[in-house]
């Protein structure tokens, strides 16, 4: 099963978007489709052997719209410099050209550039250069143009193409308004010139008015165009409703006109070209702050882009190399001064320093960076210059992923949106049933053909349902880029929603509640040494060895600044603990099976050391000569954020579990310490999927949060996984939300953000669907009825624009979303 996202376009509506779902979901291989009106995306799973990509493309043109591949190739523009003639430019072509990957060529003599469009999957940049070189002439900095900046074009291109439309249509409608209302509302004080009076010249103020609303109709030709087609494909959409009910008001207006070139002079009142003229105006309005909005729904992909820095200084034989982030390669070593951004992600070889990560992580304290650390594009060095190896560059690297993870995720569908679609794809026919029904009903009953046609005018044009298409993608648009902003990736829109119906959240123990890594917490001892001096011989005794409790005692004296003994003899005893001879005597650190081996009495300090196991902690004791010395208590501690998240959890109403492979007692120490509910101790990697298993069979909704490989088959059987953004790419891989800071606060950010955008929906699918169910009544002539005022049309488009504006701006009020700290 292949899985591929194209753009589609040519949309103007939900209804669209679901004759291009409905038309690629016929093919046969095609397994499920997803079209997404406000960001023009499709994602469909489908059998590459039943059905190609090109197969694809051509259902959704036949169905009126255009799908294009998300373009993998890249496009250069690059100034040479060397070239004196044509001929010069012809062999810089040739040179480049033959190069596997390069699909076209073309250099400029006179503006001394070449412009080269590459698949970066077959060609680097780098080898490009380095032919031109070879051919005889210099390649400078690269002017590059990237797929988002060519995205943002086509959107500014739109809205500003939408804004000519628009002013030139309300130049043509306001005198076409002032010459219909004129005579009609003599209140106003309206007057018309004497050569234009209808009574006086109804032919002449007939064809003024034929002439003012052309360049209106001309303006909003798409709304012609795609309508009818809709019609003839049978799938209407909110075009198709425009069309028909403008085009009705024109035409019936130019059979007026007809009427008074035959000295019917009665029909100058039957003209309603302003009408037309008005309902496209106010629509071409509703639609340019509908991109203006849409563009604004994107800000936070737009924000992480510019998080990349352009350059990066390579060193290369010694010497210091500015080149453009493109043409870094993995193996590079990087030079990174005080107050530089860090140009892709790597490991630091040489230097240490503090960096900034807040933009990625959310994290507002720099970290400590050394030789061996890794350091993540984008963020910021503070302190100290560094070399770092490049490890990941381009579409590989942490931003590139968090974008991919972001963009895919405005561009999927939640669950509830699907009732929009479904809504949205039987809603234009039963208008359009509605509104002829409507205007017969009316006719029959008495009224004249203007009065039947203006209701069916009105019902076409209330009925839009635009609000209704983007009433659940502008929300999850802004609510995940919202999350990315605080360092939660959302990976898609089931995710958003699913994520406040959680009931349970299972935390793992080890680098998800505690740290990770053991830390030395307590040091007791006897009346043979001090504190300073047992914790100093245990570091020095422990230095050469590579465990892990052995590790955390000489962290424990480093950060106490202790200078480590030199051993004259180092023994490990496997399963046991260490042996070490220093200054002639016999130091034995280990456990209480070593201490019991060496018949050495532990009944001094038993009680302190029941007290720590049941804390816990792990009790290792050391003992010089044959006496016992003091016990040195190591623990993975817990991190300061635990307590607080799990408190919070509750305060929401959420149950907590532990899930650890750790001993009860130890477990139950934790639990205790953070105020954990449940307790799932003594369980193997294997079987943390099955402990979720059950939790789900209680009929709870689950949610897993975890960092380790081994968690990676529970984090995919929780209802909603929940990865720690410092765990395992496996882990990343498996889960549908990343915390990219180790901060347990952000898993109730994530439950808020999940309530706050899913209220939003709901607040914005209501309006559209109160707003339709109440319009429509109107417009049919319902209050008319019972003897209250009939809709005109004008205000029925009026309000349609209104509708979407107003659930754009609804939607953009998730811009305000802070956490609770």
């Amino acid at each position: 099963m292949q899985t591929e996202n194209l753009k589609v376009l040519g949309m103007t509506c939900a209804a669209c978007a679901k004759a291009a779902e409905r038309a690629v979901g016929k093919l046969d291989g095609v397994e499920k489709v997803s079209v997404n009106y406000a960001t023009e995306k499709m994602n469909v799973d489908f059998d590459g052997d039943k059905v190609s990509i090109e197969q694809i493309k051509a259902a959704v043109l036949k169905a009126g719209y255009e799908a294009k591949e998300e373009d993998d190739t890249k496009e250069v523009s690059m100034p040479v410099s060397g070239m004196t003639c044509a001929a010069c430019a012809k062999a810089i072509e040739k040179a480049v050209g033959k190069l596997k990957g390069v699909e076209s060529v073309a250099v400029n003599f006179a503006t001394e550039k070449v412009s080269v469009k590459y698949n970066p999957k077959d060609i680097r940049l780098s080898e490009i250069k380095q032919a031109i070189t070879k051919a005889g002439y210099t390649p400078l900095e690269v002017e590059n143009k990237n797929r988002v900046d060519e995205d943002k074009e086509r959107k500014e291109k739109e809205i500003k193409t939408l804004w000519i439309k628009f002013v030139i249509s309300a130049i043509f409608t306001i005198p076409l308004v002032y010459i219909a209302m004129g005579p009609m509302v003599p209140w106003l004080g309206w007057k018309l010139p004497a050569w234009l009076e209808p009574m006086q010249f109804p032919l002449l103020y007939g064809l003024v008015e034929l002439v003012l609303v052309i360049p209106v109709i001309i303006a909003g030709y798409k709304f012609y165009t795609v309508g009818f087609k809709a019609i003839i494909r049978r799938s209407p959409n909110m075009d198709s409703l425009i069309a028909m009910g403008t085009a009705a008001a024109v035409i019936y207006s130019i059979y007026s006109i007809y009427r008074i070139s035959i000295y019917d002079f009665m029909y100058v009142d039957d003209l309603y070209f302003e009408t037309a003229g008005v309902i496209i105006t106010l629509i071409l309005l509703g639609k340019y702050l509908e991109a203006v909005s849409k563009g604004r729904t994107s800000e936070a992909i737009k924000k992480l882009m510019g998080l990349a820095p352009k350059t990066a200084i390579v060193i290369q034989e010694d010497k210091e190399i500015e080149i453009p982030i493109e043409e870094v390669e993995v193996g590079d070593i990087i030079l990174v001064k005080p107050g530089e951004k860090i140009p892709v992600d790597g490991e630091v070889i040489e230097g240490h320093t503090t960096i900034d990560e807040s933009m990625l992580t959310g994290e507002s304290i720099p970290v400590d960076k050394k030789v061996g650390d890794k350091v993540i594009g984008a963020s910021i060095n503070k302190h100290g210059s560094i070399k770092f190896r490049a490890t990941k560059v381009g579409t590989d690297t942490a931003l590139a992923q968090i974008i991919k993870l972001v963009e895919d995720a405005q561009g999927s569908k939640a669950p509830i949106a699907q009732m929009a679609d479904i809504v949205s794809g039987y809603f234009v026919p039963i208008v359009f049933v509605i509104a002829t029904l409507s205007a017969f009903i009316w006719y029959f009953s008495g009224q004249d053909t203007v009065f039947a046609l203006t209701i069916f005018i009105a019902v076409l044009v209330i009925a839009c349902p635009c609000a209704l298409g983007l009433a659940t993608p502008t929300a999850i648009m802004v609510g995940t880029g919202k999350g990315a902003e605080y360092g939660v990736l959302i990976k898609g829109g089931e995710a958003l929603e699913t994520t406040h119906k959680v009931q349970t959240i299972v935390f793992d123990k080890t680098g998800t509640i505690t740290e990770g890594r053991p830390e030395v917490t307590d040091i007791v001892t006897t009346d043979v040494i001090d504190r300073n001096k047992l914790l100093q011989i245990a570091a020095s005794a422990e230095k050469g060895s590579e465990h892990p409790l052995g590790e955390a005692i000489v962290r424990g004296a480093e950060k106490e600044n202790l200078v480590m003994l030199k051993l004259d003899r180092f023994l490990a005893i496997p399963g046991h603990g260490i042996e070490v001879e220093l200054d002639g005597q016999v130091v034995l650190l280990g456990n209480r099976k070593l201490m019991a081996e060496r018949n050495i009495a532990l009944t001094q300090l038993e009680d302190e050391s029941d007290r720590l196991a049941s804390e816990g902690k792990t009790p290792m004791y050391m003992a010089i000569g044959d006496q016992l010395a003091g016990i040195i208590a190591v623990a993975d501690v817990v991190k300061e954020s635990s307590a607080k998240a799990i408190k919070r959890l509750h305060e929401m109403g959420i149950e907590v579990a532990m899930i650890t492979g750790d001993n009860k007692k130890t477990a139950q120490a934790i639990a205790k310490q953070v105020g954990i509910d449940r307790v799932l101790a003594e369980v193997l990697p294997e079987d943390k999927a099955n402990e979720v298993k059950k939790l789900q069979e209680e009929g709870k909704k689950v949610a897993m949060v975890g960092d380790g490989i081994n968690d990676a088959p529970a984090l995919a059987q929780a209802d909603i996984g929940i990865a720690i953004g410092s765990g395992t790419d496996v882990a990343m891989e498996s889960a549908d939300i990343v915390l990219m800071r180790s901060d347990l606060m952000d898993v109730p950010t994530a439950i808020q953000l999940s309530k706050s955008t899913l209220r939003n929906i709901k607040q914005n699918l209501f309006w559209a669907f109160a707003y339709n169910i109440a319009g429509i009544p109107l417009a049919a002539g319902l209050l008319y009825a019972f003897g209250g005022p009939k809709l005109n049309p004008v205000f029925a488009a009026a309000a349609m624009s209104l509708s979407s504006v107003s659930v754009l701006t609804n939607a953009l009020r998730l811009k305000n979303f802070k956490p609770y700290k």
